[in-house]
């Protein structure tokens, strides 16, 4: 069944994609979180029209390559999300995300594969997205995740926030460990005293 994927499937594709995927998959999975939509012939004509459009705005030379990277070394792109106390997202920050957002601002088409984004983006913060725009022409763009309604704290206090939140799950996998080293000793101390009591015994009767 061809589906239209709506968000970025882990081992399926990108947003925007029209995937084959099973049918069963897709009734199941996809399409009743709204991850993808049935590929109509209707939509996947529009689709098909809106990637012409954008492909009329990317780097056909190496000329055009380097006026993009020059406008985009300027810019600075912001992205507003839900984010914890501790500055982890309640979501993340795609490549996907990352190209349309330079669409949506700049007009101009980025290949999503070429953004060096390996990982997602999930905690807030000041980064800088690698982006190859052409063959040997690359740029860093200046990207912003900030909490949804409010502003970046300071480098030094993101790096406080990370540290607690890593600091908390370390705390959390350690936990079990006092336990396991109790019930560790007890049965090499208690084992011995029953086999002396049992032998002592026995000779008395």
């Amino acid at each position: 069944m061809d589906v239209i994927l709506r968000s970025d499937v882990d081992k399926v594709g990108l947003r925007g994609e029209v995937v084959s995927v099973a049918r069963g998959f897709a009734r199941n999975y996809l399409l009743p979180r709204g991850l993808a939509e049935a590929a109509t012939p209707a939509k996947v004509a529009e689709l098909q029209k809106r990637a012409e459009q954008r492909a009329r705005h990317e780097a056909k030379s190496v000329d055009e390559a380097r006026e993009i990277a020059s406008t985009l070394e300027k810019t600075v792109l912001t992205f507003e999300v839900k984010a914890g106390p501790t500055g982890s997202l309640f979501g993340s920050v795609t490549a996907t995300d990352v190209a349309d957002e330079i669409w949506r601002t700049r007009k101009i088409r980025v290949d999503r594969r070429k953004i060096d984004l390996h990982d997602p983006i999930k905690r807030i913060g000041r980064y800088a997205v690698t982006i190859e725009v052409f063959q040997d022409v690359s740029v860093e763009v200046k990207t912003l995740v900030k909490p949804e309604g409010g502003e970046l704290p300071p480098e030094e206090e993101l790096e406080a926030m990370a540290a607690q939140e890593q600091a908390e799950a370390a705390e959390a996998a350690g936990e079990p460990e006092p336990e396991l080293e109790y019930f560790d000793e007890e049965p090499v101390e208690a084992e011995p005293e029953a086999e002396v009591d049992t032998e002592e015994a026995e000779p008395a009767e």
